[in-house]
Order: C-alpha cells, then structure tokens, then sequence
C-alpha cells in the first residue's frame, strides 16, 4: 500500500490522493503501478487556486499528469471547488470508474461542475451537458455510515522462477483481497465526508482515513464530527494547524459590532463567502441576531444581499437535505422559523441585476450587507463590489474564510490595514475600506479540533500523512501528534 499525493501538498488547494493497493508484481517487488494486480482509489480531484498555481499555465494546472489505468474510483469527500474542479479533466483523460459521494454531494455536484465549466473553460451548453451528463452517469451516491465494497483486482498469487515455471505462493501480509469505503459526517458543508477505506487480506486488515475538510465544532447548521473508532493509517488537513478559533458567542458578538459600527457611515458590508457552506452558515447567523435584535432599527432596517445565482441554489439544497442539520437548527425550524428564509434576505440572481445593484449601493448610499463569491476574491461577483466600493472610506470587508496565499483575499487582508492596493480585473484599486477577519466563522477545523479528532480514536494511527496547508500550519501540528503519539510516524505529504 502507498498513497500519493497530486495536490494539497504546497498549500491548501487542489486536493486529490491516491491510494494504491497491491501495488506488488508478482516477485513480490514494488512495481509503481505497473503490475497487473494493482488497484487504486482516487480521493478527490481539486483544483489548484492562488499562489499554487504560479509558473503554471492554465493549461498545466487542469491536466491530468498521472496515470489513471489503475485507479479503480474516484472518491469525494465534498463538492468545494478545490476538491473537485479537475473532474471534468479526469472524464476528459477518459476516467470512466465509479464516483463515490454521500448522497447530498451526489445533488451538488453537478450543479458545482456545470458552474465551473461556464465560468473556467466554455460557455458551449452542449458541451457542458455533455460533461454533466457523463459525471451523473458514474456518480453513487451513499448514505453516511454505510459500508459498501470497492471494486478491487484480485491479490497476484503465482510467481515465476528462473525457468519460467508458474509457482503458487501465498499472498504476503501487504496483499489485500478486499475493499470497503465508508462516509462519516465531516461537518464542513453539506454533503461533507470523511472517508474510511477497510483493506483486509489473509493476514490482517488496515483502515486508512482520509479527513477531507474537517468542520469546525459548534458552527452553524452541521452537526460537528465524531472521530472515527479506528484509523491505521490518517491523511489529514492542517489548514488551521496552527490557529484556534474565537468560540461562538464571541464570534457572533464580534459580528454583530463589526455590523453596527460599519452601518453607521451608511457604507457597503462586503463579505466574499463561498456559494455553498460559509454563505448558508452566515444567513443563519444573520437570522438569529435579527430575531435576538427586534428592537433595534438597524437590525430591523437593513438589507442581507446574496449576489450569487449558485448560492441560491445551494441554500436551496441546504433546505432540501435538513434532516442533515444539527439539533439547534432543527429547533428553530420547529419554532416556526425560516434560519434560510427571512423578510430582509434578498437574493440577486440576473448578471444584469448584480450590475443594477452595484450602481443602486453607490448612488444611494445605503448600507447593506452583500455576500457573493468567490470566498477568496479570485473572482466571480465580489470581485465587481471590490472594484467599486473598495477604495471608499465608508466602505467595510469583512473576512469569515481562510485566504490561502498568492489570492487577491489574502492581498487585501495583508496590505489592506497599511493603506496599500491590489489589483481587481486587471485594474489598481487603492485599499481605503476598513478591513476585519473573523476566524470563527471558517468551516474549517481549528488546531485544538484536529488534535481531538485523534485523540479521541480508540485505535490510533501508527502513521500521520499532514497534507492541505501552509508550512507553518503543518510544522505546528505535526509537533502536537507527536507530543501525543510518540510511537507513531508523522509526516507532511510531498507531492
């Protein structure tokens, strides 16, 4: 068995893992995949964003550089951009496996492929139908916690001696003659999993687990993760590897002044949140401070934008699959209230109607509060909100999400508070907004998170691969395993 690493290694983005099994010939000698008997598993298949993709052309960065001959299944841990962009690349190379995901990333993941393809690569419709088409054709979806068998080659059993003489000989104890994949609750977004993947041969069994993106605990909406019973092998993000988050009623406090105070100079609240998870958690938090504030006139007042068709539709979904949320949500379903759905949420959906909107804001000076993606100011609609409004005083941005390195998020976050500027479509755009960050509100686990979520296994891996986050975030975890787990190899993935 060996796992390698196709992303996810020099930063945060661009996931994707393979698993090789019986990766032996048949003189029991590691034949880097090219031996008859070898099955492999592919765990995501993301897209590369931000400083990761520099010295590349666009074209280096969306091929498929490794050998998919083997690889048995694609496996989705949920449908962010930077876990599944490269699929329509992978059908293109010829994939044409089965795509395992639970069932609510199995209802997003078209609608998240058919939007990349319109905005990354054609607007051609029958192309793009084409695609989506081939995609729902492999996708399975799974229900969280079942177990279901991946298909596998059989263990290679005969070996050839020197005169070519078939011999038979048993498997050794890093043969495996079967598979098994299963999906726990990850907490990130909706549809979110961590994989669990049962090896078993005569010899013995091996569980590797695969954390995708870990939810932070005590985040609107989603239940948080329970660790796995068992690992053997853990490949692990590290985002916030170094970091921990503000606890809920401070973050939610923090929000809330943030809100109050950049309303007052009548000015825009630009908030760039990915179209599906960090938007639909922020609605409900919206919500909830509305409803605790009835009094306020501010509260009462003001206007909640969602600039993004996509996140219309994935709060949609979010209504779709509420069996999936946590106690506390479901709670205030029960008590008559719409968490999703409230009088002051307005949802803009025409291109035509976000520029309208733009020019609304600027002409009349009112505030508001606008939400729209890209979450890292990459592009998509924030990225016209930025070009107007970010060089105003009275105007405010506000970060909920990690800003991974080398994107224009990360930019504004950095030179923003120095009075610097960035570059939005191609054009400078002077920096003279108020700029504010609130961890608290990432849908990603912090250090104390991740460090829970081995300490509270019950069988603990004898190997640690760290993948998915800058250096320093990996070094500061990787010195907390090994506090922990003395006996246990750590590591950080390498590509």
């Amino acid at each position: 068995m060996q796992i390698i690493h196709h992303g996810a290694v020099n930063g945060v983005t661009g996931s994707c893992h393979q698993l090789d099994v019986n990766n032996y010939n048949n003189n029991n000698s590691h034949d880097h995949g090219n031996g008859n008997n070898i099955s492999s598993y592919l765990i995501d298949c993301g897209l590369f964003q931000g400083a990761e993709t520099a010295g590349k052309s666009s074209a280096e960065q969306l091929q498929i550089t490794f050998d998919i001959s083997n690889i048995k299944a694609l496996i989705i841990t949920h449908c962010h951009i930077d876990h599944v962009g490269r699929i329509p690349y992978l059908l293109a190379a010829g994939f044409n496996q089965p795509i395992y995901a639970t069932t609510a990333t199995a209802a997003l993941l078209p609608l998240v492929i058919e939007d990349a393809l319109k905005v990354g690569v054609t607007r051609d419709k029958k192309l793009i139908q084409a695609c989506v088409n081939r995609l729902k054709k492999l996708l399975v979806p799974v229900d969280y916690g079942q177990w279901i068998t991946l298909p596998i080659n059989p263990p290679a059993t005969t070996t050839t001696n020197s005169n070519s003489a078939s011999i038979e000989t048993e498997p050794t104890a890093a043969i495996y003659a079967s598979a098994k994949l299963k999906f726990k609750p990850a907490g990130h977004i909706l549809g979110s999993a961590y994989v669990e993947i049962d090896l078993s041969g005569p010899n013995g069994s091996h569980r590797v687990v695969f954390s995708g993106d870990l939810g932070a605990t005590y985040a609107p909406l989603l239940a948080s993760p329970k660790s796995p019973y068992r690992a053997d092998t853990l490949v692990i993000e590290s985002t916030y590897g170094d970091k921990n988050h503000q606890g809920r009623k401070e973050r939610s406090k923090q929000l809330k002044s943030i809100i109050e105070s950049a309303v007052k100079d009548n000015g825009v609240v630009l908030i760039p949140a990915f179209s599906i998870g960090r938007t639909q958690e922020l609605l409900y938090e919206f919500e909830h401070i509305i409803h605790r504030n009835k009094h306020n006139p501010v509260w009462q007042n003001i206007d909640i934008i969602v600039d993004s068709p996509m996140a219309a539709n994935f709060t949609q979904k979010y209504r779709q699959f509420k069996t999936l949320w946590d106690n506390e949500a479901k709670g205030k379903l029960a008590q008559g209230r719409h968490p999703l759905d409230f009088n002051q949420l307005i949802t803009i959906d025409s291109h035509q109607d976000h520029l309208s909107v733009i020019n609304y804001l600027d002409s009349t000076h009112k505030p508001a509060i606008i939400i729209a993606a890209s979450g890292m100011c990459t592009g998509g609609r924030i990225s016209n909100y930025l070009a107007r409004f970010l060089s105003k005083p009275t105007t405010d941005v506000l970060f909920v999400g990690y800003q991974a390195r080398g994107t224009t998020g990360r930019d504004i976050q950095t030179y923003g508070p120095q009075g610097g500027y960035v570059y939005i479509n191609e054009e400078k755009v002077d920096i003279k907004a108020a700029i504010h960050t609130i961890s608290g509100y990432s849908a990603h686990a912090d250090q104390h998170n991740l460090i829970n979520f081995v300490k509270r296994m019950h069988h603990k891996p004898s190997h640690i691969r760290i993948v998915h986050g800058d250096n320093e975030a990996k070094q500061a975890l990787a010195k907390e395993y090994r506090k922990m787990l003395p006996e246990a190899e750590i590591v950080i993935g390498k590509e």
